[in-house]
């Protein structure tokens, strides 16, 4: 019995030295690589076995360091890229306006001062210029108004889109008067986190299109909310709805519609600058949601007009008064 009992007690010794032993100093170096010491190397000892696990477990530790690299490159490039459009917006407010304003100022001096005393193709050609000046003005300021999208505004509150939605229809009330619109918004809408004047030219956005882009009868439009739970996570959200009885937008557009510069119609048909849905989609990333067009297969309420929905995360209880 005392031979057995000795043998155990060697034969733990010695499984202790080889395995446990070195077991524990690997698991404490893969404990420093897990609290942000990647600089380390992880090395086995012991048994044939724990060695492997070492090299293993270092190899990851190296995949892991050139990954944190290839982002660290990544994120700078984003920087510089940022910088970048920093600059381009400050040139393009400042350099190419002042120039801008001059032609402006002169095709229209010109136009008034000599129209109808030249030829019909000369009053045409500077009927070209002042559309053409004019257009690029709307075009840089449109892509100046994109570009600060996340940049410059307001430090983020909790918002009212009651009276974000109010704000935006007192902004369009010339344009829906002209068009004989109503816009009914289906309220209380919620509270959410946000930037304001974002908020607000968001919906300017959606329910302008939808009185632009109107059919033979008078433009209606709709806005409504409603709180949902979060497919894609753990909480809930605020899902909106902007619909209306307009020409609507054909299926195989549904994600061009939100890219920048994209124009499913003349500009003799219908004015814009293509920016207008993309600064939307922008917006509504920026305040972490999503927005899309609803096709008519998903909805029927789709099938005549337009129907579009965005996202915007439910405030955390703490956040709201």
């Amino acid at each position: 019995g005392v031979v057995i009992l000795l043998s155990v007690f060697a034969a733990a010794m010695i499984l202790r030295g080889v395995i446990v032993v070195p077991l524990s100093r690997l698991a404490g170096r893969v404990r420093d690589v897990a609290g942000g010491e990647f600089d380390v190397p992880v090395e086995g000892s012991g048994a044939l076995e724990v060695v492997e696990l070492g090299s293993d477990v270092d190899a990851m530790r190296a995949r892991i360091v050139a990954e944190l690299e290839a982002l660290q490159v990544a994120q700078e490039d984003l920087k510089r890229s940022n910088s970048e459009l920093e600059q381009f917006a400050y040139v393009a407010s400042h350099d190419l306006q002042e120039p801008l304003r001059k032609v402006a100022s002169f095709t229209g001096m010109l136009q008034h001062r000599y129209q109808g005393q030249l030829d019909e193709r000369a009053d045409q050609y500077i009927d070209f210029a002042v559309d053409g000046a004019k257009r690029m003005q709307v075009l840089i300021n449109d892509l100046l108004a994109f570009s600060r999208v996340g940049r410059v505004g307001a430090e983020e509150q909790v918002v009212d889109m009651d009276q974000v939605a109010s704000d935006a229809v007192g902004d369009l009330g010339a344009a829906i008067e002209e068009a004989g619109a109503q816009v009914t918004i289906d309220g209380p809408l919620p509270q959410v986190r946000g930037d304001r004047s974002l908020l607000t030219a968001l919906l300017q956005n959606l329910l302008a299109n939808a009185i632009k882009f109107r059919g033979e009868a008078p433009p209606r439009v709709r806005l409504s909310s409603e709180r949902t739970r979060d497919p894609d996570g753990d909480g809930d959200i605020y899902t909106f709805t902007v619909s209306d009885n307009g020409i609507g937008i054909a299926p195989r557009y549904a994600d061009r519609i939100f890219v920048i510069f994209q124009r499913l119609h003349p500009k003799e048909e219908y004015t814009g600058t293509g920016i207008g849905l993309a600064m939307c989609r922008k917006i509504v990333e920026f305040h972490g949601g999503r927005i899309w067009l609803v096709l008519a297969d998903e909805d029927a309420a789709a099938a005549a007009g337009a129907t579009f929905r965005f996202t915007l995360p439910v405030p955390n209880e703490d956040t709201t008064p």
